[in-house]
This record gives C-alpha cells, sequence and structure tokens, in this order.
C-alpha cells in the first residue's frame, strides 16, 4: 500500500489587520499639559499636528506650523524656569478640549515685553484645542495681559519692550 504524497497546507489569507486604536480628544492634550508641565518641549510638540494653528491673543500671535508653537513654550520655560502649569478643568466637546489653567513661576528673563524682574508670576489661563487624527491641530490660548503684567510690575504700558 502506497501513502498518498504529501500536500502543502492550504494557502492562507493574512489576518486582516486590526484598526489602530482610536484617541480621544482629551488624550493628546493632556500629553502637551503633562509635558508642558514637565519643561518637556519635545514631549509636548510630539502630541501637535506639524500645521497646528497657533494663536496667543494676548502676545499678538496667530500663526501656523509646529515651530510657532515651540517658540512660544520656549519663551514661556525660558522666562519662568521654575513654571508650575496646574490644570484646574478639562471640557471635552467633541474634537475641541479646553483647558483651564493657571501658570506659575518666576521671571528670569524678558518675557512678553516685561523686562526682568524677578516678580512671581501666577495668571489664569484658558487653552482652547481642536484635535484630528490622535494629535492637536489648533491652539488657541487667553489669559489677562493686563494682570500679567501686573504681576510682572510694568508700571507704563507705553514702555513695554516689544520683541
Amino acid at each position: 500500500m502506497t501513502s498518498p504524497a504529501p500536500t502543502s497546507p492550504a494557502p492562507t489569507s493574512p489576518a486582516p489587520a486590526s484598526p489602530a486604536p482610536t484617541r480621544t480628544a482629551a488624550e493628546p492634550v493632556g500629553e502637551f499639559l503633562d509635558a508642558v508641565a514637565r519643561h518637556d518641549i519635545d514631549a509636548a510638540m510630539a502630541a501637535v499636528g506639524p500645521q497646528v494653528a497657533v494663536t496667543v491673543y494676548p502676545l499678538g500671535v496667530a500663526d501656523s506650523g509646529a515651530g510657532a508653537l515651540r517658540g512660544v513654550l520656549d519663551d514661556l520655560v525660558r522666562g519662568f524656569p521654575d513654571l508650575v502649569i496646574s490644570v484646574s478643568r478639562v471640557i471635552v466637546t467633541g474634537d475641541v478640549v479646553t483647558a483651564l489653567v493657571k501658570a506659575e513661576g518666576t521671571q528670569s528673563a524678558d518675557y512678553a515685553g516685561a523686562i526682568n524682574q524677578e516678580k512671581h508670576l501666577d495668571v489664569d489661563q484658558a487653552w482652547r484645542f481642536e484635535t484630528a487624527g490622535g494629535l492637536i491641530t489648533a491652539v488657541a490660548v487667553y489669559w489677562c495681559q493686563a494682570q500679567l503684567y501686573r504681576r510682572l510690575a510694568v508700571k507704563r504700558y507705553d514702555e513695554i519692550a516689544i520683541a
């Protein structure tokens, strides 16, 4: 009796790729704010899309691109190396995330046109983020500039040194 000829296994199709896990709108924002609080600008920028729209109303910044946002963050950390970022509330509405933040620190370099007088700053802020595809695509930042200048002991607004 002869044994049947060996047969090769039937070809199998590759298993379907599992879909990439979807990220909530709050995830990249949380990563961004946590990284800024640690002064890790590179980690913060990892949560941001390359063409992010950047608006910082008190500073007159309206630009796009990751470099624009990096510049804002670098100036903030350079101006306040002991910066503490405290998030008091996060509001998520679809792909829009708003974070209510307090920024505290002692000025050690010129910032926002105010010369360094080593004054302590604590300013309430609102950061509004738009997200898509797991990344931040727009950032708009609001705070009271008059409060910032008072905290930094700016006496005359007509003598602000705009950089």
